[in-house]
C-alpha cells in the first residue's frame, strides 16, 4: 500500500460501510447524474479520505458510482482506487471484473476497431478458458500469443503488449514502459485490468464500455475480500461451499419455472447472458451458413443496453446488421417480423430476432398465435430454396414465470430461446445472475452458447448462485402478489385521474398469464404547443416522483428495479433504461414498478395528494 493512512482508512471504510454497497444491484437515481458517473464517486470519496472520514453518514452520502453493478459499484471503485495508490498510477487506470478472459477481449476489441497490433505475452497459464482459435476465428480478433519465463525482458512491438499473470497479492504490479495492459488473474475473486502509460488512457472509456455492455465489474461481496485482503485482514472464503447443491437447485427451478426440458445456463447479468447468446449465434451461422449476411433484429426503443450490445456486436463482424425491428404505439410487433422476415429471405440472410413480451416500457403483447404463424411460416430466397428460419430471442424479464417454449406451448414448434435478467423477479434484486432457455427445436444452439459464456467468463458466480438457489423458489408467488398490488394501484389511477394514459396489461392478458407488476404512467399535459406540452408532462413526471418518495421514504424509491422484495421503484426509461436509445425513439414517461410487500393504501393517499395540486 501507499502508506499506512491509506491502509488504516480502507479498513474504517469496511467497518462502517452502507449494507447497500454489497446488496444494491441498480442504481439509486436520486444521487446519480450519469454524465458524472465515471467520476463523482471517486472524487468525493478521495475528500472523504483527506479528511479521515469514514463515517456511515458520509459513505451513505456520497454519490452513485457508476451503476450499480454491471459498470462499477462503490466497493469496485474503492478496490481499483486503493490498488492505483499501491502503484501510484490514476485510479481510472485500474479496472476491475469479475471475468478473468474479458478484459483481454475488451483490448483486443478496441484494436480490431482501431485497427491496432496486438501481442499477449503470459506466464503460467492462460485464463482456463480463453481459446485462441475461437476468439480468432468467431470474434475477428487478432494478435500473436507468447508464453514467457516470470522476469524474461518483453521485446518492443508495434501495438499493443497485453501481460497476463497470476498473482498473490492485488498490488503486486511492476510496471514496465514495455507492456501496456497488465492483466492480473485473482482465484475465484476475478481479474484487474491496469492500463500503464498516458498513451494508452484513450483504451479506458472503451474497456469501461465493454464491461457495461458484455460482462460486470468484480461482484461486491468479492470486491470486500479483495479489499480485506489488500490491508491484511482475513479474506478467506468459507469452506463449507454450498456451490453444487446450490447450482443444482437453480437449474432444476429454472426448468420448472419455464417448462423446458433443455439445461439451462446461468450468467453473471442479464446482459452477460445475451452476449453469450448473440455470440453463440455467430458461431453457429459462420460454421453452418458461411458467407451468409447476420441479421440482428431489435426493438430501436428496447432497454438500452439489448439495443447497444447487439449495435457493438455489428461493428467488430461485417456480416452482421442490425435491422430496426418497429414494436409499439402505431406499429405492432408481429407485422413489422413479418415485414423484416420477408426481406431477410430476399437477401438469403440469417435472422435473429431479440423482442420483450411485454414490450418496454408500453408494455404491450402482441398477439400470440398471429407470432406463432409468422414465425412458422416457410419463405423463399429468390432462387427458389427454403429461407433459412429464423431464431426469436425473447427478453422475458417482465413475466419470466409466462410458459413460451415448453412442450404444448405457444412457442414450443419454432426456433426460440428465453432470457431474463437476475436482477429482476429471480433474485428479488439481490444479485444480478440471469439465465437462458430453449425449447427442444432451438436445443442444439445451447452448445454455442454455452461455449461462449465459458469463453467470457461470465458465469454467475457462487454466491449468484447461492442467492438464486433461495430466492427461485418464491418467484412465481411473488409476481402473483406483486401483479394483484399493480392492478389495483393501476386501477386507482385511473379513477382518480382518468386523463392520464396508462400503459399496463389488460385484465384479458392477466387471465392469459401476463401478470407484470410494472407499468407506465402518462400525465396530462398541457401548453400552446408540442414544446410547451412536453416540458410540462416531463416536469410533472419528477413532481410526482418527487412527492412519492419525499413523502414515504421507506417504500418509494427513484430507482430503477422490477421485481424487488419490497416497496415501489419510479424511474423515467429515457434517462436511466433507455440511456443509449436514440433520442427520438425513448420515452418520457413515468415508469413504477411495485412489489408484492408494500403499503398500497399510503401510495393511493399520495398519489391523491398529487392530483389536487395539479
Amino acid at each position: 500500500m501507499e502508506s499506512n493512512s491509506v491502509t488504516n482508512y480502507i479498513k474504517e471504510v469496511i467497518g462502517n460501510m452502507p449494507t447497500d454497497w454489497l446488496s444494491l444491484t441498480t442504481h439509486r437515481l436520486d444521487i446519480y447524474d450519469e454524465k458524472l458517473a465515471k467520476t463523482q464517486f471517486l472524487d468525493q470519496f478521495e475528500i472523504l479520505f483527506t479528511q479521515n472520514n469514514a463515517s456511515t453518514p458520509a459513505l451513505s452520502a456520497l454519490p452513485t458510482a457508476y451503476d450499480y453493478i454491471r459498470l462499477g459499484h462503490p466497493l469496485s471503485c474503492i478496490l481499483e482506487w486503493a490498488i492505483a495508490k499501491s502503484i501510484n498510477q490514476p485510479s481510472e487506470n485500474v479496472i476491475s471484473f469479475s471475468s478473468k478472459t474479458t478484459p483481454i477481449l475488451a483490448v483486443l476489441r478496441t484494436n480490431l476497431v482501431e485497427t491496432r497490433n496486438t501481442q499477449i505475452i503470459y506466464t503460467g497459464e492462460l485464463p482456463e478458458y480463453f481459446d485462441a482459435e475461437v476468439v480468432k476465428n468467431i470474434y475477428g480478433y487478432k494478435f500473436d500469443l507468447q508464453e514467457v519465463e516470470q522476469g524474461i525482458e518483453i521485446p518492443a512491438f508495434e501495438g499493443s503488449t497485453i501481460y497476463i499473470s497470476q498473482v498473490e497479492q492485488f498490488e503486486d504490479t511492476n510496471l514496465s514502459s514495455e507492456i501496456d495492459f497488465y492483466i492480473n488473474l485473482h482465484g475465484q475473486l476475478g481479474s484487474i485490468l491496469v492500463v500503464n502509460e498516458e498513451k494508452n488512457s484513450s483504451f479506458i472509456s472503451e474497456i469501461q464500455h465493454v464491461r457495461r455492455r458484455e460482462t460486470i465489474a468484480m461482484t461486491p461481496a468479492n470486491c470486500l475480500q479483495a479489499l480485506k485482503s489488500l490491508v491484511g485482514q482475513d479474506s478467506s472464503a468459507p469452506q463449507n461451499s454450498t456451490f453444487e447443491a446450490d447450482k443444482s437447485s437453480v437449474l432444476a427451478s429454472i426448468k420448472d419455472i419455464t417448462g423446458t426440458k433443455t439445461t439451462p445456463l446461468v450468467a453473471s447479468s442479464g446482459l452477460s447472458m445475451q452476449y453469450a447468446i448473440m455470440m453463440g449465434l455467430v458461431h453457429d451461422a459462420l460454421e453452418n451458413h458461411k458467407g451468409k449476411a447476420i441479421k440482428f433484429i431489435v426493438p430501436p426503443n428496447c432497454y438500452g443496453g439489448t439495443n447497444d450490445q447487439a449495435r457493438r456486436v455489428a461493428a467488430c463482424n461485417d456480416l452482421v446488421e442490425v435491422v430496426d425491428l418497429l414494436v409499439d404505439g402505431e406499429n405492432e410487433m408481429v407485422q413489422s417480423i413479418d415485414t423484416i422476415l420477408n426481406q431477410v429471405a430476399e437477401e438469403d440472410a440469417i435472422p435473429y430476432i431479440i423482442a420483450e413480451i411485454p414490450t418496454n416500457p408500453r408494455v404491450e403483447v402482441p398477439d400470440l398465435q398471429q407470432l406463432k404463424a409468422v414465425l412458422s411460416k416457410e419463405r423463399k430466397t429468390p432462387t427458389g430454396e427454403t429461407a433459412i428460419p429464423s431464431v426469436f430471442i425473447l427478453d422475458q424479464t417482465f413475466c419470466p414465470n409466462y410458459l413460451f417454449l415448453g412442450e404444448g406451448e405457444i412457442l414450443s414448434t419454432v426456433n426460440a430461446i428465453s432470457y431474463a435478467s437476475g436482477s429482476k423477479f429471480p433474485s428479488g434484486g439481490k444479485c444480478t445472475a440471469g439465465y437462458c432457455v430453449a425449447n427442444d427445436k432451438a436445443a442444439g444452439l445451447m452448445e454455442k452458447i454455452a461455449l461462449h459464456l465459458n469463453l467470457c467468463d461470465n458465469e454467475a458466480t457462487e454466491l449468484q448462485y447461492e442467492i438464486l438457489a433461495k430466492q427461485l423458489p418464491s418467484m412465481n408467488q411473488r409476481i402473483k402478489d406483486a401483479y394483484f398490488n399493480t392492478r389495483d394501484f393501476v386501477n386507482f389511477i385511473q379513477e382518480t385521474l382518468p386523463a392520464a394514459k396508462i400503459n399496463f396489461v389488460s385484465e384479458e392478458l392477466a387471465a392469459q398469464g401476463f401478470t407484470p407488476s410494472v407499468f407506465s404512467l402518462d400525465l396530462p399535459t398541457k401548453g400552446n404547443n408540442a414544446q410547451e406540452k412536453e416540458a410540462y408532462k416531463r416536469a410533472l413526471n419528477l413532481k410526482l416522483i418527487d412527492m412519492m418518495i419525499s413523502e414515504i421514504p421507506d417504500e418509494s424509491k427513484y430507482c430503477v428495479s422490477y421485481g424487488q422484495l419490497k416497496g415501489c421503484y419510479w424511474t423515467i426509461p429515457a434517462t436511466s433504461t433507455q440511456g443509449t436509445t436514440k433520442e427520438g425513439d425513448k420515452d418520457y414517461i413515468a415508469r413504477v414498478s411495485l412489489s408484492p410487500n408494500m403499503d398500497l393504501e399510503r401510495h393511493k393517499e399520495v398519489f391523491r395528494k398529487f392530483v389536487n395540486e395539479i
